[in-house]
């Protein structure tokens, strides 16, 4: 694709916006986002898309809502600024969680949201490990869905891996985390976990061995923690050598980030950028994931495959 390259960012994640407008020696172009009287918001784009190539940058996080009809209004500007082709680059889908019906009468949001960005203007859109992979069927557009396993196999393959096991905390997340152990060249567990609420969760037994192993606990994301507290305990009467936590997604909603770091068998938590991390804690290790993000939005541009990051 010979056109050029705009890139524009909402107000939900600028500095990784910033990040990767200097991996791709191209500058971020102005919105302004006005608030009225009313509580409505208006986006100007403030730079030119005509027949341009335009990438939003605009993740799903705190407060969703307010992100979500953000980026809606940056792309119902783009395409009626005349882009020739709109890519919504969201490091974090919050909406991928709503991806059943579990119970009657519930909305699927996921599905939604997807239709609701596809009709204001999106033809494409970039993403970052997707709570339900297949959430990815919900978009009539193409995807691309990334992962953030080369960025954490590159940290913990610093350190002695021959005591170390993978643990995924559930088996709907055991096949990632068999991916990462494969990575690291080592084996990989998974907890039997039991939902009850967005907060209550059990988890009755750990299929595969971990006694006197270090553990890395791998999960998409971490909101309130409630998985991984509830894992420890479980560890705990393993009698494990040493844990290690990592996701993808560090939300750290209501003081999760202390609560887990609190735990003095507890050596390290580990999650990317793709959300703002609010607070900073020593026990807690921040990777970038703005290079593969970059890498992705110049291999779209020039029509080259993406494919290739998916690769060990």
């Amino acid at each position: 694709m010979n056109a050029e390259i705009v890139i524009f960012g909402g107000t939900a994640h600028p500095e990784l916006a910033d990040e990767i407008c200097r991996h791709l020696s191209v500058p971020r172009s102005p919105t302004r986002i006005t608030r009225f009287a009313n509580d409505c918001l208006e986006v100007q784009l403030q730079a030119n898309c005509r027949e341009r190539d335009v990438y939003l940058i605009q993740p799903l996080v705190p407060p969703v809502q307010e992100s979500l009809v953000e980026l809606l209004l940056m792309a119902d500007a783009a395409r009626g600024a005349s882009a020739a082709r709109v890519t919504a680059v969201m490091s974090h889908y919050a909406y991928a969680r709503s991806d059943k019906k579990s119970e009657p009468r519930i909305s699927i949001g996921g599905r939604l949201v997807a239709d609701l960005l596809v009709t204001a203007g999106i033809n494409r859109v970039l993403t970052l490990t997707l709570h339900s992979p297949e959430v990815h069927g919900f978009f009539s557009v193409p995807v691309d869905h990334l992962h953030a396993l080369r960025e954490l196999t590159a940290h913990f393959n610093r350190r002695d891996l021959s005591r170390a096991v993978v643990l995924s905390p559930d088996l709907g997340y055991a096949k990632s985390a068999a991916a990462f152990a494969r990575r690291l060249g080592v084996p990989v567990a998974a907890g039997s976990k039991e939902r009850f609420s967005d907060s209550e969760v059990s988890i009755s037994a750990i299929i595969g061995d971990v006694a006197d192993r270090d553990v890395i606990i791998l999960d998409d994301e971490i909101a309130r923690g409630s998985t991984v507290l509830e894992l420890l305990t479980v560890l705990r009467r393993q009698e494990v050598r040493s844990i290690s936590i990592a996701c993808t997604h560090g939300i750290f909603a209501d003081g999760a980030l202390e609560k887990l770091a609190a735990a003095e068998d507890v050596t390290e938590i580990v999650c990317t950028n793709s959300v703002p991390v609010p607070i900073r804690h020593p026990k807690l290790t921040v990777l970038s994931v703005a290079p593969a993000l970059a890498e992705a939005i110049r291999r779209t541009h020039d029509g080259q495959s993406v494919s290739v990051l998916f690769e060990q």
